[in-house]
């Protein structure tokens, strides 16, 4: 993305927001094991915001003036030896703000700021964060904590930002179709070689090796590789057992492109599939299809999800699955859709209806623990003015 990006996205923040200053702080780097730190990738709002992939800034905009600045994080001597840093140039160039200051100087500078202003904008705690088996990343909570002690009013503008980021941008749209357009190649290439490999990690190593040696950042997230009753983890990535025949292996993958992620699922057959395979995997796909066809600007979300919940049920019924009402969820436990975007799981900042410009995923699955079976079928949409544009419909989703 060039400067004039993510200067665009500064002035959509200040216009959302009323009177104040506006602080953001990015992502810290976190320890991965002993004095070994993991590989760092940046908070989504504070990307969008100014472009920069290096952990411990922060950034100042003054709607007074209308004047952005980027405070850099102190790096001492024996850490950029071993792990380099961000210089200021780079960080101007790269943004496009008015000025990149010293963590002395942006100190300073806020302090300053608390004098003249006593509102100000930030983003506040993570709604979902009490769903999180993990700690959250304390960059952006530590400056929370900071501008409290420090202005008379501190307001969250991360729904504002959720908006704005909903609908996506032409230079955005481009990077998610190349995204999408790579994971499909990698799709058509592996496929027809599936039994040849013998493990989830061979699977991997394919699409790894895919997205790599094409120059891309590569996993937009850790890739989901399970075969039989692995996918019945929604989320299973360990990856390490081995493929068997007459099983199926359920493949959730996607590339990064330009910051940008892909989300595809697609479920193959090793060998031959069995009868009730087949029926499972035929309703998913079915429902797949009648779903998306759904979709178009205008759509109620809350219509939207009756009428998945009917397409569901109307699937699970077809397999004898729904005897009871707690069956619905028991075999279809996830939601049918999310935003994407920078984040895999981007917010669509909690809308009504669906909006041209808006990218989501459809994904249903069906899941049957106790026969080893879990089907789930996942294309990329562009809500378009006329409906939807399935990004990722040159991948088939048979069987």
């Amino acid at each position: 993305m060039k400067p004039a990006f993510f200067i665009s996205n500064r002035n959509k923040i200040i216009e959302a927001t009323q009177e104040g200053l506006l602080v953001f702080a990015g992502y810290r780097q976190l320890q991965q094991k002993g004095d070994m730190a993991a590989r760092f990738e940046q908070e989504a709002n504070f990307w969008w915001l100014t472009g920069i992939e290096a952990p411990g800034w922060w950034l100042m905009i003054d709607r007074h003036s209308a004047r952005s600045y980027l405070i850099a994080p102190e790096v001492e001597a024996v850490h950029e030896l071993f792990d380099g840093s961000m210089s200021h140039d780079e960080a101007k160039k790269m943004s496009g703000v008015d000025g990149v200051l010293s963590a002395r100087d942006g100190e300073a500078l806020l302090k300053k700021y608390a004098t003249e202003h006593t509102v100000v904008f930030t983003l506040g705690k993570d709604p979902m964060a009490k769903h999180y088996d993990f700690v959250l990343n304390p960059g952006p909570m530590a400056m929370l904590a900071r501008l409290k002690r420090m202005f008379e009013m501190v307001i969250d503008c991360r729904i504002d930002l959720a908006r704005l980021r909903a609908i996506k941008q032409p230079e955005e749209i481009a990077a998610i179709k190349k995204a999408v357009a790579l994971t499909v190649d990698a799709f058509n290439d592996i496929k027809p070689r599936l039994d040849s490999l013998q493990y989830e990690y061979q699977v991997e190593a394919e699409f790894t090796h895919y997205f790599r040696s094409r120059g891309v950042e590569g996993h937009a997230y850790e890739p989901i590789v399970a075969g039989g009753k692995n996918a019945c983890t929604l989320h299973y990535t360990q990856n390490n057992s081995s493929l068997k025949k007459s099983e199926l292996l359920l493949l959730d993958i996607g590339a990064r492109v330009g910051g940008y992620a892909a989300d595809i699922t697609r479920t193959y057959g090793i060998g031959e599939p069995t009868e009730r395979q087949l029926a499972v995997h035929q309703v998913v796909e079915a429902a797949h299809h009648e779903i998306i066809a759904l979709l178009k600007p205008g759509l109620s979300i809350e219509v939207y999800v009756e009428k998945v919940d009917e397409i569901m049920k109307s699937a699970l019924g077809k397999l004898g699955l729904l005897k009871s009402p707690t069956d619905y969820r028991k075999y279809f436990p996830h939601a049918i859709s999310h935003g994407l975007g920078i984040d895999v799981h981007d917010s669509l900042g909690r809308p009504s209806e669906f909006l041209e410009g808006m990218v989501l995923t459809v994904e249903p699955g069906i899941y049957v623990p106790e026969e080893g079976i879990g089907v789930r079928i996942e294309d990329d949409i562009l809500i378009t003015a006329e409906g939807a544009e399935n990004l990722s419909a040159a991948l088939p989703t048979s069987l």
